[in-house]
């Protein structure tokens, strides 16, 4: 990663060192976890003393909380890619919703913590900004499933969308497990074979839900 230089002088160095703080939140997050990132690794690793953080960001949640927010441009993008010009099932839509998602662990990590702590610890207007982007992105998907063919309406669409987006936060911790699960998983391997099956067990539960809310086309 290109280090920054050490004063931020003009708005374009400006935005350089806020890209480089999200980019070295996103390896470590990547690295160790979402909870596991910290301001001072953050810093450290731009070459930053940690108050300097300040400036770009009021606090280690703000920073997540962009991240989270980039997520759902990730997702939307990726899904409507993935839909385009293309007519589905409903088992079909659930494969590819869940593919979507598999395709970015770091926005299904942050889901996690994003309603347990980074919402609420933000300035109303940034939370603001993080639910208008994120709502926009779910009518944006809402709407290509719509379009698939699927039989599924509006509230079929939305209801196997925010399926994902919990299923996907749970099974991925599920996914990741501590060196305490992982030793005691190697000793009764029959309690991992669900917990790290994330793509797999996320596919089976979007099947079960887009099946429930298909409604076939009525006859001509």
């Amino acid at each position: 990663m290109t280090q920054p230089r050490q004063r931020a002088r003009s708005d374009q160095d400006k935005e350089v060192r806020k890209t480089a703080l999200l980019t070295a939140a996103r390896e470590l997050a990547a690295e160790r976890g979402v909870r596991e990132v910290t301001l001072t690794e953050v810093t450290s690793r731009v070459g930053l003393h940690p108050s300097a953080l300040r400036r770009y960001f009021e606090s280690r949640e703000e920073l997540l909380l962009e991240l989270a927010q980039q997520g759902w441009a990730d997702w939307r993008e990726r899904l409507l890619a993935d839909l385009a010009g293309r007519r589905l099932g409903p088992v079909e839509v659930a494969e590819v919703v869940a593919g979507s998602l598999d395709a970015l662990p770091l926005f299904c990590d942050l889901q996690t913590h994003v309603g347990l702590s980074l919402e609420g610890a933000v300035r109303l207007e940034r939370a603001r900004d993080y639910k208008t982007a994120a709502s926009e992105a779910f009518d944006a998907m809402t709407a290509a499933l719509v379009e698939t063919g699927a039989g599924l309406d509006p509230e079929g669409a939305r209801t196997l969308l925010t399926a994902a987006m919990s299923c996907a936060a749970y099974l991925f911790q599920l996914s990741r497990p501590s060196p305490t699960l992982r030793r005691l998983y190697d000793e009764v391997p029959r309690w991992a074979h669900s917990a790290l099956r994330f793509r797999e067990q996320l596919t089976t539960l979007l099947r079960a839900v887009a099946l429930g809310v298909h409604r076939p086309a009525e006859p001509t």
